[in-house]
């Protein structure tokens, strides 16, 4: 994406010793580079969110794996590998839904470990991780572009199919819940990437913004990307979007997914189940976009997905710019003494998706539909 003219990914790699994330906390207001020098620190930018996003944490622990041959490199190429599966186990632990973040560790894991087995020596070893985190950061950007063209049809076929009904001003409304573009993957997006697509194509479009409590992330991460690439957008409350499904307001809602099963339960940002039931009722279609390294393989019902509870100081306070200083503030809430439960996720059962989105196309919500577009990824 542009950024005051100048392309920028979310994440890359700067020099051998440091990676540069967007974060994202200062974000709409500030446009703010971080330098991340050390496992430890990768591992408080993902904890602590100053990048988030299924595909872009994966990435983010990719290249954090890296940063820790690099800090073990002087130990040998034995004690080099422990070091790196210390610090991948590290990484893991600070986000519990995504399994993308599994994935990014295991991915440079595994390349160290062939090297180490082929008696490469430590530089070498290293070389290995760091050219496995950047594939890995490539896969992402590049299968989020496809499915930016595959998602771009659906839009396409909605816009063409009011035209023809003879509709004046014909527009196609998307609805979206959180944020699932640019910023939540290493580059395009998956929900987002078929908006930017078909915009881009010149398809007359605008989008339904939830403002997705309690960090916001619609509010103040989608409306921003979308403004910056000219998508006429509304940000609406998160509670708005069933009425405007009634009100014919909505022609497809997108969202993405943090971990989707094999056999097509989608766990996403909280409030995504109640849109998919709303959209449902109303006939309404609702599809999760995701890159396959978002597909837990293992997994087949989604009530066994782990659901991350964040601290409740992130429902009882809100933090934004004050109109009065331009200073950021933090402003209570609720009542001082009443306590917050955060729930960070919740799961949409396969019987309320229109498909799943992924790079190699649009799969039927089923173990079936995942299978046919990945028959190797299914288990024996």
């Amino acid at each position: 994406m542009r950024v005051d003219g100048k392309w920028y990914r979310t994440i890359w790699l700067h020099n051998e010793q440091t990676v540069q994330i967007i974060d994202q906390r200062h974000l709409p207001h500030e446009f703010v580079v971080e330098d991340i020098t050390n496992t430890e620190s990768m591992a408080i930018a993902i904890k602590d969110m100053h990048l988030r996003g299924a595909g872009l944490i994966g990435c983010a622990a990719a290249f954090g794996t890296y940063l820790a041959t690099r800090e073990a490199a002087a130990v040998g190429a034995e004690g080099l590998l422990e070091r790196a599966r210390e610090s991948g186990r590290r990484l893991q632990e600070t986000r519990p839904t995504a399994v993308n973040l599994k994935v990014g560790v295991q991915r440079v894991l595994t390349a160290v470990e062939s090297s180490v087995g082929a008696g490469l020596g430590t530089a070498d070893i290293v070389e290995s991780a760091k050219q496995e985190a950047i594939k890995f950061t490539d896969e992402d950007a590049e299968f989020c572009r496809r499915i930016g063209e595959n998602g771009a049809a659906l839009i396409e076929e909605i816009y063409n199919r009011k035209r023809e009904s003879g509709i004046k001003e014909c527009v196609v409304n998307v609805l979206t819940h959180c944020n699932a573009g640019w910023l939540a993957f290493a580059d395009w997006g998956s929900a987002l990437s078929p908006v930017y697509v078909a915009f881009d194509k010149g398809i007359s479009l605008h989008v339904w913004v939830d403002e997705t409590r309690p960090r916001n992330q619609g509010a103040a991460l989608t409306a921003w990307e979308l403004g910056r690439h000219g998508v006429p957008h509304t940000v609406i409350a998160d509670n708005a979007g069933g009425h405007l499904m009634q009100r014919g307001m909505v022609d497809i809602v997108f969202t993405g997914a943090d971990r989707v099963t094999r056999t097509g339960d989608a766990c996403n940002k909280i409030g995504t189940y109640l849109k998919a039931l709303a959209a449902h009722d109303n006939k309404v279609p609702f599809y999760v976009a995701l890159p396959s390294s978002t597909i837990d393989w293992e997994l087949a019902d989604g009530a066994d997905i782990p659901i991350e509870q964040r601290g409740d100081e992130e429902v009882r306070f809100a933090e934004g710019l004050c109109e009065e200083d331009g200073k950021r503030r933090k402003v209570l809430l609720t009542p001082a003494g009443s306590k917050a439960g955060n729930w960070a996720f919740d799961v949409t059962p396969s019987r309320l998706l229109s498909g799943l989105l992924t790079e190699r196309g649009l799969a039927e919500a089923s173990e079936q539909g995942l299978g046919k577009l990945f028959p190797e990824k299914l288990p024996c």
